[in-house]
């Protein structure tokens, strides 16, 4: 008999989790899998960072709770960095520290939202946004923007998804899944639509602000008359290669940021104190390792491209930041080895995950099913391999 909640029963599994244990459980059986379907980058942390770390431990001052929104002048660092990266004018009160920027934007949700208020999702979007509105009784409303268009909603299609009931605005950039980046012009253009609904809410994801191929971060808080309404949401896990050290952070509105601190308060408490001390090294350091990691999956990106477009029926566009492609496989759907007809990117992941031991994830979790994510954040050689698998397999469909 299940006893769990109707709550638990509702929501979906994280799929690139699921597709990650997936391909555990064939390494177990002694299977060579090369894993694809984790968003986490394959440096090691730092070696400056972990020196930090281990500074703070020598301290023996930062093993006690911390206040429940971090650190002082960890928050003041990161006001710090809020400046002078991205003009963004959050005060070190309006930031809260949590445990990842999974949990910063549950925080938020649940800070926000109220039974049947809408959240506007841009599409394709990162996995856990939705399952995160649903749980705090919000609704997803998605706005799809597709391949042809470098998967980038246009300020038209957000205006016309707005209702009396639309509470937020979500959207990531760099984008995980599709690598998309919105320019200054083009945030500035969906911030004209935005201004003239006066209780809308802005949650933008720059999670991947480090991993950016074009130049220039634009951040939609920093547009004019945009920053009282904008939570800025980042962390430490993919820019540092600190994924395991759970550090994400918001800056945001005084009102919402106490809301978050609130909600923290009763669900985790602080971040791990020595993570927040590792965090204030990496943050008031020199960000030559993270440069040298974005310049090394920039020239992933173009092997993996080449490789990617040597195959038939595969489309891709160019990601301008973070490390996936999102490819559009449907030239692939209903076509058969003999034995399996591949229905969709669900099944045809699960095909390749059994026939070329290459875990990916389908678009279908990202709000796209016609296309499947693969990151790129993996040695060139396991990368040449795998997308040499991938065609080998898909060769065997027609």
């Amino acid at each position: 008999m299940s006893m769990v909640s109707d709550r638990i029963l509702n929501m979906a599994e994280s799929a690139t989790l699921a597709m990650a244990a997936k391909a555990r459980e064939y390494k177990a059986k002694g299977i060579s899998v090369i894993s694809l379907s984790l968003g986490e980058p394959d440096f090691k942390t730092p070696k400056h960072i972990q020196e930090g770390a281990k500074a703070a431990i020598d301290e023996q001052k930062y093993f006690g709770y911390p206040p429940v929104n971090g650190y002082a002048d960890v928050r003041q660092a990161i006001s710090d960095k809020f400046k002078r990266d991205n003009n963004l004018d959050y005060s070190a009160d309006q930031i809260v520290i949590s445990n990842g920027a999974k949990q910063s934007i549950a925080n938020v949700m649940m800070a926000l939202l109220n039974e049947g208020d809408e959240v506007i999702v841009f599409s394709p979007f990162w996995v856990s946004y939705s399952a995160l509105i649903e749980l705090a009784g919000g609704t997803p409303v998605y706005v799809k923007g597709g391949i042809e268009s470098d998967f980038k909603v246009t300020p038209d299609q957000l205006k016309a998804a707005i209702t009396d009931r639309t509470k937020a605005v979500i959207y990531s950039s760099p984008c995980n899944p599709t690598g998309s980046v919105f320019t200054k012009e083009e945030l500035t253009d969906l911030a004209v639509v935005i201004k003239e609904h006066e209780n809308l809410v802005v949650i933008a994801d720059e999670i991947y602000e480090l991993i950016n191929y074009t130049g220039a971060h634009a951040s939609m808080g920093a547009i004019e008359g945009m920053q009282e309404r904008t939570v800025t949401i980042n962390g430490m896990a993919k820019g540092f290669a600190m994924t395991g050290w759970r550090v994400g952070y918001i800056g945001a509105p005084t009102w919402l940021a106490k809301a978050c601190n609130k909600i923290q308060g009763q669900f985790t408490s602080a971040n791990c104190g020595i993570a927040q001390r590792a965090a204030l090294t990496a943050l008031t350091s020199d960000l030559g390792p993270s440069h040298e990691m974005a310049a090394e999956y920039l020239r992933r990106r173009g092997v993996v491209k080449e490789l990617l477009d040597s195959i038939p029926g595969v489309k891709t566009n160019l990601p301008q930041g973070a490390f996936y492609f999102f490819p559009d496989v449907s030239a692939y759907f209903g076509k058969s080895d003999g034995e399996t007809t591949i229905k969709n990117a669900s099944e045809l992941c699960i095909y390749i995950l059994e026939n070329a031991h290459v875990s990916l994830v389908t678009g279908e979790a990202f709000g796209d099913p016609d296309c499947i994510r693969l990151s790129y954040a993996a040695s060139e050689a396991d990368l040449r391999e795998a997308v040499r698998r991938i065609k080998e397999t898909l060769s065997k469909l027609s």
